[in-house]
């Protein structure tokens, strides 16, 4: 498996004093995203309805849970990235760029055609066996192909998920599932509202887990062989790590659907920064992660006012830029 060489960026203060006004920022930003929107939720409005206006009602119902699913989605998926490449040793993979985020979409295909009456935790837990056998796949085709450069680890990736994806559309097509399939593939927030989003903080008690794990993260992102001689259980450490991606990600579809490139671009940005150290770099990966979302969700509200465009369209767009600017960054440097 093509590897790359981990980044040893030495401490820096600078950085770490930045980290609470970056997340006061993410804050007043998640804040702004509250009150925007078609109807009239403002703190006018608020005040002169009082508490049980349908301002008030409609901010508590919708607002609100829309917000914090952005958080704790934007947060989560990012940190999904970054265990994802330590775990790989690969700085281009994450739940789009290797068929993860299909797998769980075709796990919630088949419970929904097999036990469409099944509770939405059940569900999320037949994507989340889906998305881990998918990610899985991923790491067995990795194994059995020689891969010499590293640009081309998601490019596998990425064909994996189109083949897994294409026999989805087929069996969502034959069941006349096609527009089910689309809310699943394509990441949307516009629907979401108190009581559908509370699976989100499933995925906060994971990240929060893979933090107090980040330093054994570490240890494996430097190889079996390091590993082992530190005394950790390599495949033990790779096989959690690899089951709170597939939970996250489940979690992530099942509630709002895929978001592509997030988990990709923000941990290589703040691995320029900070370095590859997992448990200093989390919470910047969670701080910014958390804020893009927010920021293309406000985004994508705005360009088409009252309109609204996806957030996953906005996120791919700017995702998909960013990616190709890493990997033409890492392609220059390979020369």
């Amino acid at each position: 498996m093509s590897t790359v060489a981990l980044r040893a960026a030495p401490p820096s203060r600078g950085a770490a004093r930045l980290l609470a006004p970056a997340a006061v920022g993410v804050a007043l930003l998640a804040v702004a995203s509250t009150f925007v929107g078609v109807a009239d939720v403002t703190p006018g409005s608020l005040l002169a309805q009082g508490t049980d206006g349908e301002a008030a009602r409609l901010l508590v119902a919708s607002r609100i849970p829309r917000t914090i699913s952005l958080v704790l989605a934007g947060a989560s998926l990012a940190i999904v990235g970054l265990i994802m490449q330590m775990l790989v040793r690969n700085r281009f993979v994450e739940p789009s760029t290797t068929g993860t985020a299909e797998s769980a979409a075709l796990g919630l295909l088949a419970v929904t055609l097999l036990a469409p009456g099944m509770p939405l935790i059940g569900k999320m837990g037949v994507a989340a066996v889906f998305a881990l056998a998918g990610t899985g796949l991923f790491l067995l085709v990795l194994r059995r192909i020689p891969v010499r450069q590293i640009v081309l680890v998601p490019l596998v990736g990425i064909m994996l998920g189109g083949v897994i994806g294409a026999v989805t559309t087929f069996i969502a097509y034959r069941y006349d599932l096609l527009q089910t399939l689309g809310t699943w593939m394509t990441g949307d927030f516009s629907g979401i509202l108190r009581g559908r989003y509370e699976l989100l903080w499933i995925a906060f008690v994971l990240t929060v887990l893979a933090w107090v794990a980040a330093d054994r993260f570490t240890v494996v992102g430097l190889g079996r062989d390091v590993a082992t001689n530190l005394g950790l259980h390599h495949g033990r450490v790779l096989a959690g790590g690899l089951a709170i991606v597939a939970v996250i990600t489940a979690t992530v579809v099942v509630t709002a659907g895929v978001i592509p490139f997030l988990g990709l671009v923000v941990p290589n940005i703040v691995s320029m920064v900070i370095g590859d150290d997992v448990r200093r770099g989390i919470p910047w990966v969670a701080v910014l992660g958390a804020g893009f979302v927010v920021a293309c969700d406000l985004l994508g509200r705005l360009i088409r006012f009252p309109y609204e465009i996806p957030l996953g369209i906005v996120v791919g767009v700017v995702g998909a830029a960013l990616f190709l600017w890493l990997l033409l960054r890492k392609g220059s440097r390979a020369h």
